[in-house]
């Protein structure tokens, strides 16, 4: 590690270098907070911490407990538990009384916010361009932009943490819809940034796609403004039914450090499989939300005089036509039937999910890098991303690794264990210990 009584207050080196902040790369800098001498600093092009702005509805919960905050299932007596936020702002009482266990999403964002503009290490409007592998040094070499005066600068680290996140995915017959009018089709991430534009433009009809947590918040919100808005609503999921998100204790237990090291183990097209059957691990909607929406249509099929809600599910979009009077025509098939129906709308909002995106950092090191046969990272189970012998600093990433360490890899729940991992693996010293006994079943 780093000298501790340098002067400078950014040493020549780094020892570890996080690319992204969001709630995994914030973790790791909250743990990075406690080890002595570690030269750290996270880096995000944006001006501040902000978690999912256009899902943050006022109702919404985190589906996982308080306890998945930044350290608390590593160092629950840390400072930046979510704990001593609430001594912090005074809410300690009043959360005991509630007594709580799963947060309101606006609050959970705001104990990250918290936590973020007090770390020292975390550093906004400053844009990773390149990392670079200086085989000379070996280090890595790091291009900074400043995204407020576009001045650059490089900094130089003996390991990387890539955690810059997804991207917002949209089904192939909507790319181009949305394109031409990003007003009327767009993925729910920008929900409450334009759903007031909507019911200003008059818009009659709307249509959701997608039916995880986030299409059927957003359905919960537009049947929730109908009466005002006097919009028809068609929720429509190509999977079989809107289904819930499995959180029985057993199943939980397959979001566990036991089950991912297990996962890690077996063969590539097991782990593929599994993902695809493990879905309602997190992709399905909370029990919660179910019930609010039910209580919702009763409501509607007691007004009587609202207009149309229509659910249908096992129905997938195959094609969009634009009209020139600023419709969408959306042709849709039935995975029972086969059979594709016409269904005009003027607006679709697509909960279609969230993709992997491979950094335009990584651009000059793409070649040192290994990747298995579907062009996605290699990785160990410690998290770092196999590369070239020659490549002898470490690359980590969070939350990319799905496919190798399973559904725990996305479920916060996880972060604290696998920031304690990383920062293990990079000081070379047991600075946390790591947790065994996390589930009853034995697998394997």
């Amino acid at each position: 590690m780093s000298d501790p009584r340098n002067d400078d207050p950014r040493p020549a080196v780094l020892d570890l270098a996080a690319v992204g902040i969001g709630p995994f790369n914030l973790s790791l800098a909250a743990l990075a907070d406690e080890v002595p001498g570690l030269a750290f600093a996270a880096y995000d092009r944006r001006p501040a911490y902000d978690w999912h702005p256009g899902l943050m509805f006022d109702w919404a919960t985190v589906q996982v407990g308080f306890l998945a905050d930044l350290v608390s299932l590593i160092r629950p007596t840390s400072r930046w538990s979510f704990l001593n936020y609430l001594v912090e702002h005074d809410r300690m009482y009043p959360f005991y009384i509630a007594e709580r266990f799963h947060l309101p999403r606006r609050e959970y964002a705001d104990y990250c916010a918290w936590a973020a503009s007090r770390l020292p290490s975390c550093h906004f409007g400053t844009d990773v361009e390149e990392i670079r592998w200086d085989e000379a040094r070996d280090r890595w070499e790091l291009t900074l932009r400043d995204t407020g005066s576009g001045e650059r600068r490089t900094v130089a680290a003996r390991n990387v943490a890539l955690g810059v996140g997804s991207e917002p995915s949209l089904p192939a017959p909507l790319r181009e819809a949305a394109a031409a009018r990003p007003g009327r089709v767009f993925h729910s991430g920008e929900h409450l940034n334009r759903v007031d534009a909507l019911r200003a433009e008059g818009v009659r009809d709307v249509t959701i796609v997608g039916s995880g947590q986030s299409g059927a918040e957003v359905f919960l919100d537009l049947i929730r403004r109908q009466r005002e808005a006097g919009w028809a609503l068609t929720w429509l999921t190509r999977s079989w039914g809107f289904a819930p998100l499995d959180y029985s204790k057993l199943v939980l237990e397959y979001t566990t450090p036991a089950y991912m090291r297990y996962f890690h183990g077996l063969d590539p097209d097991v782990r593929d499989r599994l993902i695809a059957s493990q879905w309602q691990l997190y992709k399905g909607i909370d029990t919660e939300t179910i019930d609010l929406i039910h209580g919702e249509l009763y409501d509607h099929m007691l007004d009587g005089d609202r207009p149309p809600v229509t659910l249908l599910p096992a129905t997938a979009v195959a094609g969009a036509r634009l009209a020139d009077d600023g419709g969408i025509t959306l042709v849709t098939s039935h995975a029972d039937t086969g059979r594709e129906t016409e269904r005009r709308t003027d607006a679709v909002i697509a909960a279609t999910g969230y993709g992997r995106r491979r950094p335009a950092c990584l651009e000059p090191v793409e070649k040192l890098i290994a990747w298995d046969d579907k062009g996605r990272y290699d990785i160990t189970e410690g998290h770092r991303i196999r590369t070239v012998p020659e490549v002898t600093a470490g690359l980590y990433v969070q939350n990319a690794e799905l496919h190798t360490h399973g559904a725990a890899a996305p479920d916060l729940g996880i972060g604290a264990y696998r920031s304690a991992l990383i920062l293990n693996a990079v000081t070379g010293r047991d600075h946390f210990p790591i947790p065994r006994r996390t589930a009853f079943q034995t697998f394997g």
